[in-house]
């Protein structure tokens, strides 16, 4: 049995992207928010170390500065315009923040505070600046609660666990609607709509270590990959440093911020040889590296020497308990480490997507090297990829992303709505998604998903993640080849349509599959090093022949073409990507 509803506008994502379009639409159209999870446990509440905007309310800023650290962390992959954007409209949507009650940290005087963060500098990497607004280390969390309550306040209709398993496209190629299939009851749904955003997050769940949510599986970006979209620079994926060892449960660059340091296993604070202006307050990607090459020579922690520390031991403890008391209890909990004792034992874990769905600065999805526009199909978040982030995004960033890009996919998605009649839906639209469930649900006997899903993240983290060399990338290649034959055979015991999360979990190791083939093909065809892409075989940034995105597309045979656009360009030239 299929419901179908009609809307207007429909969100597929409940976290912070989502919501934010969500506030912008249903001021003006009909909208409904399509969530897997309940909307305040989506993973932007995992983000702890604050949001940016050059408000100089603790010392001098400029947004210029901003966009310029916005493209230099980058890489210069980062399409300079959307930086500047960011960088311009960041103040406003901070103070909007704040006026719909986020409930900042404040200076003696009553304005936001702001603290230092990893490649946030002065007057163009002079020195390090304090841009990172922030609610001690749950910036993210209130950010969620804020923009929920929001949404309570304006009664948008939330689809809770409602998992969007398939997009729809008119005879023209224009978004229709998608099929969402209910968790509770087993029944499909479809939503007919007339603009569709994509805001499902990251698919960091491909890895081994990782800080992402169980729930970050890359949904939006395989759903239009498979309907012809391409997807952009998925080669980019950011490692952050400070992963707790073995678990990758995040601890904040603000550690860093507040005058957190990494160290060996000698106990030697070595970021100095890495990074000698900002140490340790040197972007995500080149940390990462550094603790890669200290394990590597030798100096590394641990059972497997293959850790290194974060000492925050040195810091005032009022400063630790009032500014960092979530990363603290995580180092108690899961570590049993002391942090105001002793340093806390990390690695780097896979944290976030800088590729994805190819959008304008209006989250409009756009197709190929002219990004011809696909007619009421937005994306935002972490699952967009606007290319503000380039090959590496800055910290805090990421919020800051969600409620500017958020709030422009929200506005122009209502402006399309308003202006575009209901397009028709193919026949029978829940055709293919009927046949893909009862394809799994009807073999007696196949294959396991959670073998495939662990071969999948220990391949990965071993031949994908901070280092990589073609042999490796190759090797990886093969191996998806046989998960997706093995995929294809997967059978479940439980049958049943009540609560059948072991359904849709298969479903959602298809999508991570998809990622992690676009993934390894941009990184193969990505011959230089660049940002958190890092070539052992091509340790050089190559700007002659690299100074693109990359763009893959599923062919009908299921391999991967690849094509190439331009960067876009702007005042900042590109330069040596020293600190």
């Amino acid at each position: 049995m299929t419901t179908t509803h009609t809307y207007d506008a429909l969100v597929i994502g409940g976290g912070g992207a989502g919501m934010r379009a969500a506030i912008e639409l249903s001021d003006q159209v009909k909208t409904a928010v399509i969530s897997k999870l309940y909307p305040t446990r989506s993973h932007t509440g995992a983000a702890q170390g604050g949001v940016c905007a050059a408000l100089g309310n603790t010392e001098e800023d400029s947004p210029e500065w901003h966009a310029f650290d916005t493209v230099k962390g980058g890489d210069y992959l980062t399409d300079q315009p959307a930086a500047q954007l960011m960088a311009e409209e960041a103040i406003e949507a901070i103070y909007q923040l704040e006026r719909w009650g986020l409930p900042f940290n404040r200076t003696p005087d009553g304005r936001i505070d702001q603290r230092r963060f990893g490649g946030h500098t002065a007057n163009h990497g002079e020195r390090p600046v304090r841009r990172a607004c922030y609610a001690a280390d749950r910036t993210g969390h209130m950010i969620l609660q804020t923009l929920y309550q929001q949404c309570v306040k304006r009664d948008v209709r939330f689809f809770n666990e409602y998992y969007c398993l398939d997009l729809l496209r008119a005879e023209d190629g224009s978004a229709a609607g998608v099929v969402a299939y209910e968790l509770a009851t087993g029944e499909l749904h479809v939503f007919r709509a007339k603009s569709i955003v994509f805001a499902t997050g990251g698919y960091g769940r491909m890895f081994r270590v990782t800080s992402n949510a169980h729930a970050l599986t890359g949904d939006g970006p395989a759903l239009v990959w498979r309907r012809g979209i391409p997807l952009e620079d998925m080669e980019m994926f950011q490692f952050h440093p400070t992963g707790l060892a073995r678990l990758g449960v995040l601890l904040s660059e603000a550690a860093r911020g507040e005058g957190g340091v990494v160290l060996n296993k000698d106990g030697e604070r070595f970021m100095a040889r890495y990074a000698p202006t900002i140490k340790d307050l040197a972007p995500r990607d080149m940390v990462s590296r550094a603790i890669y090459q200290e394990i590597k020579e030798g100096r590394g922690g641990g059972p497997n020497a293959d850790w290194a520390y974060l000492d925050i031991s040195h810091l005032d403890p009022k400063v630790i308990e009032d500014k960092l008391p979530d990363i603290t209890e995580f180092a108690r909990v899961y570590l049993k480490v002391e942090p105001t004792k002793e340093p806390v034992p990390i690695q780097p874990t896979a944290h976030y997507a800088m590729g994805g769905i190819p959008t304008d600065t209006d989250g409009r999805v756009v197709v190929g090297p002219d990004e011809e526009v696909v007619p009421g199909l937005y994306a935002a978040g972490e699952c967009a990829c606007v290319s503000v982030h380039g090959a590496n995004r800055l910290g805090t960033n990421s919020l800051l992303d969600l409620v500017v890009f958020g709030r422009r996919a929200g506005a122009d998605a209502a402006r399309h709505a308003r202006e575009t009649p209901q397009p028709a839906s193919p026949e029978k639209p829940e055709r293919r998604t009927l046949a893909m469930l009862d394809g799994i649900l009807g073999r007696s006997a196949g294959d396991n998903a959670g073998e495939i899903r662990k071969e999948l993240q220990d391949n990965m983290f071993d031949l994908a993640f901070v280092v990589r060399t073609e042999a490796g990338l190759s090797k990886m290649q093969e191996i998806l080849g046989g998960l997706r034959a093995r995929y294809d055979r997967v059978a479940i015991t439980d049958k049943s349509a009540i609560y059948n999360t072991d359904l849709m979990e298969v479903v959602e190791l298809g999508y991570l599959l998809d990622c992690a083939d676009t993934l390894v093909a941009g990184a193969l065809v990505r011959t230089e090093s660049r940002g958190a892409h890092f070539r052992e075989d091509y340790p050089a940034r190559d700007d002659e022949n690299w100074m693109k995105h990359t763009l893959a597309y599923r062919q009908d045979d299921g391999s991967i073409r690849m094509e190439y656009k331009p960067v876009k360009l702007g005042p900042y030239v590109p330069m040596e990507r020293k600190y």
